[in-house]
């Protein structure tokens, strides 16, 4: 099908991660997670997995100006971006790095964050105990992460809705349930964790939802994978752009100390 509510190319990453940010989710969520993180003037925080430093102005405000914020993040050209960004922050440094394996060393902050990440790694256990190694005794840890298999869209061919939601938790997303295992997950790896904080948004405007959740691309991919077949898929983005809407997913903000 022919559409001018869904956008068909991909978006560049960056370009993606800002809109997101400036979205009233985005500036909610974060401003949530950045309460929770709870940092004191002079204290030294990460971001890991910092991508193009969306967040870094933010946490460096936080920290003041005796603070220090330290971004990792394991691709080139995302760090070189938040290097030039935040090149007037004296106390911000960026860093090419693993979350598997911090090029920090043990006890070097006081707070950490990671924002939608986790989802992605290889391996969130191994990630999430390098993280307790560099955090100081008494550090906390904010993640943010969303869990898919949460994931809603209304459409009147349930069966549909199932096969996407399936291929999204299946296929799309490395670990698509992260963000209600994250709890079990930080406990295993050595923390207490003392709150989970779950945000359901509800988006009613397709093209909002497109925007953040790629509709059109993922129901592609569903159905190269399998899942959808080209009449199904046809049915459910005719639905989607023209009948009422109506999509929602959980997100976990989870504390751990």
């Amino acid at each position: 099908m022919t559409s001018t509510v869904f956008e068909t190319d991909t978006p560049d990453p960056t370009a993606y991660l800002d809109r997101v940010a400036a979205t009233d989710l985005g500036r909610a969520y974060k401003q949530r997670m950045l309460d929770e993180l709870d940092v004191r003037p002079g204290a030294t925080v990460l971001d890991l997995g910092c991508g193009p430093g969306t967040d870094l102005d933010s946490l460096a405000t936080a920290a003041g100006p005796a603070g220090r914020v330290i971004g990792v993040d394991h691709d080139r050209a995302a760090v070189d971006t938040a290097a030039a960004r935040t090149a007037g922050r004296p106390a911000v440094e960026v860093r090419l790095g693993d979350l598997h394996d911090l090029p920090l060393p043990d006890g070097a902050a006081d707070r950490a964050r990671t924002d939608r990440v986790l989802q992605h790694v290889a391996d969130p256990g191994r990630a999430l105990a390098e993280v307790g190694r560099v955090l100081r005794p008494g550090g906390r840890l904010v993640m943010g992460e969303p869990d898919w298999g949460t994931l809603t869209v209304d459409h009147p061919d349930g069966e549909l809705t199932q096969a996407y939601t399936r291929y999204v938790t299946e296929r799309a997303v490395h670990n698509a349930r992260i963000g209600s295992r994250l709890p079990r997950l930080a406990v295993e790896a050595g923390f207490e964790v003392p709150a989970v904080l779950p945000i359901t948004p509800v988006l009613r405007d397709v093209r909002a939802a497109d925007r953040i959740l790629g509709l059109e691309r993922c129901t592609r991919r569903a159905v190269t994978a399998g899942y959808l077949t080209p009449d199904g898929a046809d049915r459910w983005l005719d639905h989607l752009e023209n009948g009422p809407f109506l999509a929602s997913v959980t997100f976990y903000v989870v504390v751990a100390t």
